[in-house]
């Protein structure tokens, strides 16, 4: 029944890391909490983590590349029969230390919880020429940019360099664990590089606010002293009027009086010319 409801069901987005078909862990039948989404829960493996790190401990078993331990010496007893529950823990430790590297996913639909786990099936040369084979069709369909920062790029080799992961993994574990090592690192230092561009960014954008406020008031300044010029040009343009007005009215005003004096000085020169003929008419019978 599970089976049927995981074909009919819609699956989460499509990933370049392979997984397992999708089960059926449980049914609600109450309302959800609105805190509930289809994403993972954080702490739902705890225990896959805790057997991933005592898988990895010196203690449970040794490094590949170490020394094998002493070969006793006399006769080897028979090993020991394989029961079928060590059967099982040794196919379910290689899920486990998937499910802690790359946690299983999960999301409800009509009031089911779904969990989906990475798969621990090998992979051969030829799963790695189709896997490069995808991330190559992927990248053209969604279009992602060859350069520069492209968010579906990232999100593709991501997937991609999970894959890897997770096949290195199932064949040596220290090894899978160097290379979480290696992804952690490299995200933290796009996150770092993504911060820091997100903050130059904020910065270019309150300086090209400031620059365009400065502008502004620039603009507001330049118009101001624009009307200032035109009211001082304004008024230069009615003091040269006044002054040609009054220069005008004062060269009128000479020429009258210098008429008005010429005129007296000629009245005055005949006067004087009367009383100097008097006067000689006036001396002339005397003598």
């Amino acid at each position: 029944m599970a089976t049927r409801a995981a074909a009919a069901m819609i699956p989460p987005p499509d990933s370049l890391l392979r997984y397992n078909p999708p089960v059926l862990v449980s049914r609600r039948t109450e309302k959800r909490s609105p805190g509930v989404s289809g994403a993972g829960r954080a702490g739902d493996y705890p225990r896959a983590a805790r057997t991933y790190r005592a898988l990895l401990s010196p203690q449970a078993r040794p490094l590949k590349g170490t020394p094998p331990p002493p070969v006793p010496t006399g006769p080897v007893p028979p090993p020991p029969p394989r029961t079928a529950a060590a059967a099982a823990e040794s196919v379910k430790q290689p899920q486990e230390i998937l499910n802690a590297i790359l946690p299983p996913r999960e999301w409800e639909e009509e009031n089911r919880r779904w969990v989906q786990e990475v798969s621990s099936a090998p992979s051969t040369r030829l799963d790695v020429v189709h896997l490069q084979e995808q991330l190559d069709l992927r990248l053209q369909q969604r279009q992602a940019r060859e350069t520069g920062i492209c968010p579906v790029r990232r999100e593709l080799y991501s997937q991609c360099f999970d894959e890897l992961i997770r096949e290195t993994t199932i064949n040596c574990a220290e090894r899978g664990l160097l290379l979480l090592r290696v992804r952690d690192e490299i995200q933290m230092t796009i996150a770092a590089y993504q911060t820091l561009y997100e903050s130059s960014v904020a910065f270019g954008m309150r300086k090209a606010l400031q620059a365009e406020q400065d502008k502004s008031d620039m603009e507001k300044r330049i118009a101001e002293l624009e009307e200032e010029k035109q009211e001082l040009e304004r008024q230069v343009s009615e003091q040269k009027a006044k002054c040609e007005a009054i220069e005008k009215r004062e060269n009128e005003r000479r020429q009258i009086e210098e008429k008005k004096h010429t005129e007296e000085v000629q009245f005055l020169k005949q006067k004087n010319q009367q009383l100097k003929a008097q006067l000689e008419s006036i001396i002339a019978p005397n003598k």
